[in-house]
């Protein structure tokens, strides 16, 4: 079963040379961290950054340089610092290659929720609305299952949406997911160590399991 550097670890593995890439709260920001040698990316942050590189060493945090996630950060040669309105633009403009998020709930449709528990107390979506509407390719990284054992991954979000039939991978502490056409979560990659039953029995959507799924190499 992969920790949470673990997943990010795996999601940095579909970063292509070239790309501009956003990377939202929570686990996706560590995809940072491991982003393979010999891969030239932009990460783009919604606050206004262009260039962030690896969290910063301990003792060598700058409070004025952070993340969307207020998390502080390192900055790459060449990078850039702007408003948030120019930031906005870039991703309703489609400049954006891959969007990398977070999820309370996917369903086997592509939907995705990630931005409300109704009863708690929530700021608002964020940017989360844009960049599900603007990306032209969205990768979850999420745990499979909450604090209580019940899958995430369902045939239907019970919680408020934030964008529909948009995510096109999803990389979980027990595996990696596809979206289907049609819907379903086809299994690509198995977490070391898992098995297939156990990702049947943590999995609540349809799943799909074709031949010998392989482990992933992380």
């Amino acid at each position: 079963m992969l920790d949470k550097n673990g997943i990010a670890k795996r999601i940095a593995m579909e970063v292509k040379d070239g790309m501009f890439v956003n990377l939202g709260i929570g686990i996706p920001t560590l995809v940072a961290n491991y982003i393979p040698d010999g891969i030239n990316v932009v990460l783009q942050s919604e606050n206004g950054i262009l260039g962030m590189g690896p969290f910063p060493e301990e003792g060598k945090e700058n409070a004025d340089l952070i993340n969307a996630g207020k998390q502080t950060i390192t900055l790459l040669k060449g990078s850039s610092i702007f408003d948030s309105a120019m930031s906005f633009g870039m991703i309703r403009s489609q400049k954006v290659n891959l969007t990398i998020l977070g999820a309370m709930e996917v369903s086997e449709n592509g939907d995705i929720a990630n931005w409300k528990i109704p009863g708690k107390m929530v700021k608002g979506m964020g940017g989360a609305m844009d960049l599900v509407a603007s990306a032209k390719n969205i990768i979850v990284a999420m745990q499979q299952v909450n604090k209580a054992g019940q899958s995430k991954l369902l045939s239907k979000c019970d919680l408020p949406l934030t964008g529909v039939r948009c995510v096109k991978k999803i990389v979980t502490e027990l595996g990696v997911y596809e979206i289907v056409a049609g819907g379903g979560f086809k299994l690509l990659e198995r977490a070391p160590g898992i098995s297939v039953d156990e990702i049947k029995n943590a999995t609540a959507g349809k799943l799909i399991v074709e031949g010998d799924v392989k482990e992933m190499i992380v």
